[in-house]
């Protein structure tokens, strides 16, 4: 006989988000379908949660990604000093760092807030 922890969440299934939550992960495209396909009709708070943090990721990850390009770009065309673009790999490696404790989360079926930005994400997009 199986006892339950009250103290521990119960595993999330399929049918409850975990589909759409994981698909949000892979991108702006698979995030739409996600939403649109799986989410928009039934809503789950575990779909809505992680739907709201890979928003804010992409936006972020979109601004950042243009903003370096734009000023390296810059610096590099004004020094000439080609090493600067190491602080870009920095950046992406944070990044794919935060991505990587998110998709954990979702595959572990967990609430878990991305670092820096998942609990921000939840107050910014509240209608997901």
């Amino acid at each position: 006989m199986e006892t339950s922890n009250p103290l521990t969440p119960a595993p999330v299934t399929s049918d409850s988000g975990k589909t759409a939550a994981i698909l949000s992960y892979f991108g702006i495209i698979l995030w739409l379908i996600a939403y649109f396909a799986l989410h928009k009709d039934k809503k789950t708070d575990f779909g809505s949660y992680h739907l709201r943090q890979t928003l804010l990721f992409a936006i972020i990850s979109t601004v950042i990604y243009f903003a370096l390009s734009f000023f390296l770009g810059m610096l590099i065309a004004m020094t000439g000093m080609f090493g600067i673009i190491y602080l870009a790999y920095i950046v992406y490696v944070g990044l794919f760092i935060i991505w990587i404790v998110g998709f954990i989360g979702v595959l572990n079926g967990e609430k878990k807030p991305m670092p820096l930005i998942g609990e921000r994400a939840q107050t910014m997009f509240p209608e997901i």
